[in-house]
């Protein structure tokens, strides 16, 4: 007797389920990822002649922008506030205040700005102020 053999269903992997789980996953991920915002300010330093300092201590650094924006230690403070920028100081420094401070602000600046920095700093007691400025072109002279 000769039987007939049955059609068989080829067994496979089914991927639904598994698709599903990895767009869970990329849904998961994408919600709960923190995106970072770099906030660099773009600064043209003004000119000066003289050596270059060679501190390599750690230091307070208070960049403000041609805008009047202040950023401390790369931290942008949301506001130009002289309140903003004595809390800022003394979260970084931590009450330490013989850190030296390095303003660096950019050639178009309104002065009012840099006298706010200087003001805040020295109402906190720091001591070490320095200011920033960039060698001269030759070519420019």
């Amino acid at each position: 007797m000769k039987f007939r053999r049955q059609p068989r269903e080829e067994e496979g992997v089914n991927l639904t389920p598994l698709i599903d789980v990895v767009f869970i996953l990329l849904l998961f991920f994408m919600v709960s990822t923190t995106f970072t915002k770099e906030t660099h300010l773009s600064v043209d330093l003004p000119e000066a002649v003289g050596e270059p300092s060679t501190e390599t201590q750690e230091q307070l650094d208070v960049v403000i922008s041609a805008q009047g924006h202040f950023s401390v230690n790369g931290h942008s403070l949301v506001n130009n506030k002289v309140e903003t920028l004595k809390s800022a100081l003394e979260k970084l420094s931590q009450g330490n205040t013989k850190l030296p401070l390095s303003i660096t602000a950019d050639a178009n600046t309104p002065h009012q700005f840099v006298v706010t920095a200087m003001d805040a700093a020295g109402q906190l007691g720091f001591v070490q102020l320095s200011i920033t400025s960039r060698q001269p072109d030759p070519e420019t002279e």
